[in-house]
């Protein structure tokens, strides 16, 4: 459940505030001291709190940015005050702690909304790298991003949502390439948010307070592509009726993203080449020559190096802009943030559409982890807005599924059992197959078989299942 993150001293790297609250809420003196005692030392503004009533009272007078909070003493409900701070405070995170963290409880708390449970005794690095890895996520993909440019939210993309490793990568790219003035390429199917990590890659940059122009190259004839890039003169063609300044020169001092860069034509290659290089080029039709100052972020769902091959991309503008790369991971491969992501478009659709909608059943999220989502997030996040809109119930169900998705988990539930095999026989083909569909991820294993990560564990020793 823990996140892997950069550590405290990024922070100042990234010219962020230091100075977050963190709230401690544990009726053991010696945990909560030892806790914000090491989480002073590391920067931080940390409050302790011995009980729920005190907790409360700071939530609903302060600004917060993380509790952590005991899951259940008898002096301190954890997941009321888990409710209460996603009221108050809706970017805060949550991290409860607990005695016996099982495999239920815990999927209950992150249900609820927690980022993380960690198990007492607490280990106070483990839980420092959680802090640092959340507050830095924080960082990237609500202050900054949101604050700077308010995404349209019936994008379905205000943020990122994802704990998996895979998206854990991201996060860190991003980090590390943001605050440089280096050009960025952009892998991912269709659907991955590629647009989103050039927006985050931009406003986490020195030139955040500058323009970011987007321009989907996408199926554009070579002339209307030219000049979009790099504008017209009046009169340089038919319809040229006025001057037309390009994309290159809305975004100057700004970042430039090029969706689709694959399909720009091999003679506009060539121009942009020379900006890159030379930081300079002429309007269509033009003579007088304009300088720029663009970080160029490219971003593409093919491989440009079979387009290399086929003649239809430079070789030397692939070099150009291979310089950082970073690849945005299909849903199918991270199936693991898919809860996550239903929560939250159920959430912000039932929102935006005046729906009542308390969340999901699990038989119908079996359905959603055994789709491969050929559309990624940008396809669950549609198939989610229809499910909301058409609902007749509080909790959507099966029956609230698009057919292709009940037809694709039909098929996808197909094993090996036949009339005439033990039961044991019969549980052991399931488990099996079952952690072949998730990769031998026991947590997604356990979540779609309805059974205790425990309980999985043992019977997968038990049966001996490699």
């Amino acid at each position: 459940m823990a996140f892997y993150f950069t550590n405290f001293q990024k922070f100042q790297k990234m010219g962020q505030i230091l100075a977050k609250t963190i709230l401690v809420v544990d009726d053991d003196e010696d945990v909560r001291e030892s806790i914000t005692d090491a989480l002073s030392a590391e920067g931080y503004k940390a409050i302790p709190a011995a009980d729920e009533e005190r907790a409360l009272d700071w939530l609903s007078e302060e600004r917060v940015d993380l509790v952590i909070t005991a899951l259940k003493v008898p002096t301190i409900d954890g997941m009321k005050l888990l409710d209460f701070t996603k009221e108050k405070h809706p970017e805060a995170n949550v991290i409860m702690m607990s005695s016996s963290a099982s495999v239920e409880m815990t999927v209950a708390a992150m249900k609820a909304g927690a980022q993380d449970l960690q198990t007492k005794p607490i280990n106070i690095n483990k839980l420092k790298v959680s802090v640092g890895e959340l507050l830095e996520k924080q960082i990237i993909v609500a202050q900054d991003i949101e604050s700077h440019h308010p995404l349209d939210s019936r994008s379905g993309l205000t943020g990122f949502v994802g704990n998996s490793d895979k998206m854990q990568k991201v996060y860190r790219t991003i980090s590390q390439v943001a605050p440089t003035m280096t050009t960025v390429l952009l892998y991912g199917e269709t659907g991955t948010g590629k647009s989103l990590a050039a927006r985050a890659i931009h406003y986490n940059s020195p030139r955040r307070e500058k323009p970011f122009i987007d321009l989907s190259c996408a199926a554009l004839p070579e002339g209307i592509i030219e000049s979009e890039l790099f504008g017209h003169e009046r009169g340089a063609f038919t319809s040229a009726m006025n001057t037309k300044k390009g994309r290159f020169e809305l975004a100057n001092g700004g970042t430039l993203l090029l969706n689709d860069v694959s399909d720009i034509a091999p003679y506009t290659q060539v121009k942009l080449l020379r900006v890159l290089e030379d930081r300079e080029f002429e309007r269509v039709g033009g003579m007088e020559t304009i300088k720029v100052d663009v970080r160029l972020i490219a971003a593409t769902n093919k491989s440009l190096e079979e387009a290399i091959e086929e003649g239809r991309f430079r070789e030397d503008l692939y070099y150009r802009l291979h310089t950082v790369t970073m690849e945005l991971p299909p849903l199918r491969q991270r199936k693991e943030d898919i809860p996550l992501l239903v929560d939250h478009f159920v959430s912000e659709v039932s929102l935006l559409n005046g729906k009542g909608i308390k969340g999901i059943t699990d038989q119908a999220m079996q359905y959603l982890l055994k789709y491969s989502w050929p559309g990624n997030v940008r396809e669950l996040k549609n198939c989610i807005e229809g499910m909301v809109v058409m609902a007749k119930r509080l909790t959507l169900g099966v029956n609230d599924l698009p057919k292709r998705i009940i037809r694709a988990g039909d098929d996808a539930w197909g094993v090996n059992i036949h009339v005439g095999m033990s039961v044991k026989d019969a549980e052991r083909e399931l488990i099996a197959e079952t952690l072949k569909y998730t990769n031998n991820n026991k947590a997604l294993a356990a979540r779609i078989l309805n059974m205790g990560l425990r309980t999985l564990f043992r019977k997968v020793k038990e049966y001996e299942i490699d």
